[in-house]
């Protein structure tokens, strides 16, 4: 697998570089997590707790609303086109905390949450982030 990251397709309107990213090692175990699974996604709420964390879901276990906005849409190589994609959300009130910011989600080994897909597998999601350039 490369050492770049994987880029999301921005999904913001008006937006055409990517703010939201995978590491290799991310976009692996997010692979093999959509083969148990199906087709996931990524919510960020930045709340109490694992809120902080990106919490990973099987596609519409957990419901977006008009307080989520959509940063971008993987696609996940080496994949079936039906479970390929893979949307990150992000609450609208942590999008305006965090808009300066561009994104790269990766993982580590440890125990998050247990709502989160990965925790069984003995791994965690979490960001790393940088400011994006003006």
């Amino acid at each position: 697998m490369s050492t770049e990251a994987l880029p999301s397709r921005p999904a913001i309107e008006g937006e055409s570089r990517s703010r939201v990213s995978l590491t290799p090692a991310a976009a692996g175990l997010l692979s093999k997590l959509t083969e148990l699974h199906g087709r996931l996604m990524f919510h960020q709420s930045g709340g109490c707790c694992d809120g902080s964390s990106p919490m990973c879901y099987p596609e519409g276990e957990f419901r977006t609303g008009d307080s989520d906005i959509l940063l971008g849409t993987f696609t996940l190589p080496e994949l079936s086109d039906d479970v390929a994609q893979l949307d990150f959300w992000m609450s609208r009130e942590q999008f305006e905390l965090w808009k300066h910011t561009a994104i790269t989600v990766d993982v580590v080994d440890g125990r998050g949450s247990g709502f989160s897909v990965e925790s069984p597998e003995g791994k965690r999601f979490l960001i790393r982030s940088e400011i994006l350039p003006a």
